[in-house]
């Protein structure tokens, strides 16, 4: 074979897994066509939080008179913050780049296809490779079937990331973590925005209670959100977009002069010619075991291209189990998602690790479960951001933590303190015995961990 391990894809999976086999002492080609960075960096994590932190720095300017100052005519640049992300993404590219470079690999910029289970045809060239580690990552998804949405000019989350021209006004389509994140970016810099979510709530992933508290904060900032929808159909006339759907058992219609059709991503799998190598694709993506092998033992699948979970964190971990256990069959390594973490950046941010309610109820794990608002805890209060609550899930038995939930301010780096108690597997009595400073937003983690105590079987 020409190598141990071959790559298709070269973003944050493909280079955790390439750097853990080549550090192994396997010979490694990433093929990947380009443009060379990877999802997070080029369309995802990166510039998304770019962008949303100009809106934020905006959005507490409109507040100023709260906070006792003299207010200011807050308006938005939309071509300079695109151009702030610009360069920060050349930034962040161009270190990715240079590691892909790097010549402890063979790098390949041409298309991958299955010749076989061990052969990949990339451009001319035919690679051999005792392993395969498919890590392609994933594409907008324009198949949904709502009649005269494919015949409608829209815009889609890569789109929105390059737009530098502000619509006045803009109809988006879907609830999750992308469409809620970018919706709330234009609302705050200007543009009226009107969200249509088909499930109950937004951010349908998470428990109810998580979503709550961003939906009041996006209608109280001037959105209108309509969630429980069944899309009826999209029409196009005199540059203007029509929705018209099911809301509360009548039909509506709204209308705007931009359409964000932000309903979801698929796994990039065409062209693979995955049949050729005998690997199964369902529904999500190509499906795969904790030790992320595919139908084929010798072929793996990370990160959003098996549809697990699509979080770079969580792509990389699986970089180093494909890559681990490609060079060590004897001793192969497993995916735990015992630890699973999400945030979402909206503001009220919503963070999560482990269990959720939810998944308890569907895999009959008793718990005990209790919650604290940030409406009623002094440093939220002192800064303002008094929007949602923290809820701790316990054993009931053990006291032990299985799963914690944060909608509220600095949610993404708050939870990361349940994530160390959680590691260790760490009890609700040891949160109480641990110190916390005053006055922080630290500190409400010990309000529900005392009120679970008492809810422990003795």
């Amino acid at each position: 074979m020409d190598y141990d391990a071959i790559i298709l894809g070269g973003g944050s999976a493909g280079y955790s897994a390439a750097d853990t086999v080549e550090r192994q002492g396997g010979r490694v080609a990433i093929v990947d066509p380009g443009p060379l960075g990877g999802l997070c960096i080029l369309k995802g994590c990166m510039p998304t939080k770019t962008i949303l932190r100009s809106s934020d720095v905006m959005s507490l300017m409109t507040r100023a008179r709260e906070f006792g100052l003299l207010p200011v005519e807050a308006r938005a640049d939309l071509p300079a913050i695109i151009a702030r992300k610009n360069k920060l993404i050349d930034e962040f590219a161009s270190y990715r780049i240079e590691q892909l470079h790097n010549p402890r690999f063979d790098l390949i910029k041409e298309c991958g296809r299955f010749i076989s289970p061990n052969e990949i045809q990339a451009g001319s060239r035919k690679l051999t490779a005792d392993n395969i580690i498919i890590a392609t990552g994933s594409v907008v998804n324009r198949d949904f079937p709502v009649p005269g949405l494919n015949e409608t000019q829209y815009l889609t989350s890569d789109d929105a990331l390059i737009l530098e021209e502000q619509p006045a006004s803009m109809i988006v389509l879907g609830g999750g973590p992308v469409a809620v994140e970018l919706a709330q970016f234009y609302q705050r810099i200007g543009t009226r925005v009107i969200l249509i979510q088909r499930s109950g709530h937004i951010l349908s992933a998470g428990d109810e209670d998580l979503a709550r508290p961003v939906e009041q904060r996006l209608r109280e900032e001037g959105m209108q959100v309509f969630t429980g929808t069944r899309l009826l159909k999209v029409e196009e006339a005199a540059g203007r977009k029509k929705i018209t759907f099911e809301h509360e058992g009548k039909e509506r219609s709204v209308e705007a002069e931009t359409l964000l059709q932000a309903l979801g991503r698929r796994p990039n799998i065409d062209g693979l010619h995955l049949e050729a190598a005998g690997v199964q694709a369902g529904r999500r993506g190509i499906q795969v075991d904790a030790e992320m092998r595919t139908s084929q033992k010798n072929i793996f699948a990370i990160g959003d291209v098996n549809g697990e979970h699509e979080i770079v964190h969580i792509a990389i971990e699986q970089g180093e189990i494909a890559g681990h256990n490609a060079m060590n069959p004897e001793h192969s390594r497993c995916y735990d998602d015992r630890l699973k973490i999400s945030v979402v950046f909206t503001d009220p941010p919503v963070a999560s690790v482990g269990l959720s309610e939810a998944e308890c109820k569907a895999r009959e794990i008793d718990y005990r479960v209790a919650s604290y608002p940030f409406d009623d805890h002094g440093k939220s209060m002192c800064l303002g951001e008094t929007h949602g609550h923290v809820k701790l899930l316990a054993d009931p038995a053990t006291g032990k933590l299985i799963g914690g939930h944060i909608v509220g301010p600095e949610a993404g780096e708050l939870i990361h303190q349940l994530v160390a108690i959680m590691y260790y597997n760490g009890t609700v009595e040891d949160m109480l015995r641990m110190p916390y400073y005053h006055p922080t937003l630290s500190e409400i983690l010990t309000y529900p961990a005392e009120e679970l105590s008492g809810l422990l079987e003795k």
